[in-house]
């Protein structure tokens, strides 16, 4: 890998994008972008996006793509040296992705690569409620996974057509060990 890549690990809750997108950054030495680091990162640091979205978690509501953007817009400058990035977490919704192509609001951005972990709707929400129950989670009750999965379908899964279009999409049987699916994702990252 000579040139920068951005790379999108795409997938359900509990598909293992978090898990693989980790693994992938250690191993082609990428920065792992969560936006979940994001969000606590820019909130714990009182940043003004962090203070806006303070402001709007507490009220309840969903932070718009605007501020969730302003916030990997601001990482990716601080951290241009790098070889490249995993986007974890980002784009959740075709407005999301436009943004992300847009040139007027993120320069020298292209994403390389979208690697979607395929995986059914009843194993998605079986893995999020082992984790829950292993992690002790209290935010993953069945009710609120069942939510979670389905909204997941109806708002994210558009991104697929339109990472296809754009002949960046590459699916990853997600069904597999984890061991199997990371030997698959790094077979795609090692031809770029």
């Amino acid at each position: 890998m000579s040139k920068q890549i951005t790379l999108v690990m795409f997938g359900a809750p509990g598909s293992g994008k978090g898990t693989q997108a980790k693994q992938m950054a250690e191993k082609f030495n990428l920065e792992h972008v969560s936006t979940g680091d994001l969000f606590r990162y820019e909130i714990s640091h009182k940043t003004p996006l962090g203070l806006k979205a303070q402001e709007i978690i507490n009220r309840g509501d969903l932070c718009p793509d605007d501020i969730t953007l302003g916030m990997l817009r601001n990482h990716i400058e601080k951290h241009d040296d790098v070889k490249g990035f995993i986007f974890d977490g980002v784009p959740r919704t075709i407005k999301q992705a436009e943004m992300l192509d847009d040139p007027t609001f993120f320069t020298n951005l292209d994403i390389t690569k979208v690697i979607y972990l395929k995986v059914e709707m009843e194993e998605v929400q079986a893995r999020i409620l082992k984790r829950a129950e292993i992690e002790q989670r209290a935010d993953d009750t069945p009710a609120t996974v069942k939510a979670r999965v389905e909204n997941f379908f109806a708002q994210t899964m558009p991104l697929v057509d339109y990472y296809r279009n754009q002949g960046k999409l590459v699916e990853i049987n997600g069904m597999q060990d984890i061991e199997h699916v990371f030997a698959d994702i790094c077979k795609v990252v090692e031809t770029l």
